[in-house]
C-alpha cells in the first residue's frame, strides 16, 4: 500500500496488520475511539441502529388461580412453589404499575414547571418590553421638545436678523 492510501487507516489497524497489537487495559474513550475507527474503516457499509426499547407493559392479573393456598396453614410443601411464583409475578406487575404512575407524575410535574416557567418568562419579557417602550417614548418626547425649543431659538434670531436686515 502506498502512503496516501494508508492515510485513512488507524494506528490500531496498523498494529493489527503487523501483529504488534497487545491486550491492554482500555478506558471508555479508547473503546469509543476503536468503535468509531471500525465504523469509519468502511464507510460504504450500512450501520445497524437498534430501535429504543419499548416501555414495559404489565401483564394482566390471572383471572382464575388454581391451587392457591398461600403460605398459610394447610398449604403443603408441594404447593408453596406455586404460591411463590404467583406472588413474584404479582409483585413484578405491581412494581411496573407503580413505576409507570411515578413516571407519569414526574412528566406532569415537569410540564407544570415548564408552563410556570414560560408564564414567568412572558411576564418578565412584558415588563421589560413596557420599560423599553416607556424609555423610547420619553426619548421621543424629549427629542420633540428639544426640537421645538431649538426651532424657537433658531427662529427668533432669524427674525431678529430679518428685522435687522429690513431696517438697513
Amino acid at each position: 500500500m502506498s502512503e496516501p492510501e494508508r492515510e485513512g487507516e488507524s494506528k490500531v489497524a496498523d498494529e493489527l496488520e503487523k501483529g504488534e497489537a497487545t491486550h491492554r487495559r482500555r478506558n471508555l474513550a479508547d473503546v469509543q475511539r476503536h468503535q468509531l475507527e471500525k465504523l469509519m474503516a468502511r464507510p460504504e457499509k450500512a450501520v445497524h441502529i437498534p430501535e429504543p426499547p419499548k416501555p414495559l407493559k404489565p401483564k394482566d392479573p390471572p383471572e382464575f388461580v388454581r391451587f392457591y393456598m398461600g403460605s398459610s396453614a394447610g398449604a403443603g410443601s408441594e404447593v408453596f412453589h406455586v404460591y411463590r411464583h404467583l406472588r413474584r409475578k404479582e409483585m413484578i406487575r405491581q412494581d411496573i404499575i407503580q413505576e409507570a404512575a411515578k413516571n407519569e407524575d414526574a412528566d406532569l410535574e415537569f410540564h407544570k414547571r415548564v408552563a410556570e416557567s414560560k408564564v414567568r418568562e412572558e411576564e418578565r419579557m412584558a415588563k421589560k418590553r413596557a420599560k423599553r417602550l416607556k424609555k423610547k417614548q420619553r426619548k421621543k418626547v424629549a427629542k420633540e421638545t428639544s426640537d421645538d425649543t431649538a426651532t424657537e431659538t433658531n427662529s427668533s434670531p432669524r427674525n431678529s436678523q430679518e428685522t435687522v436686515d429690513t431696517h438697513t
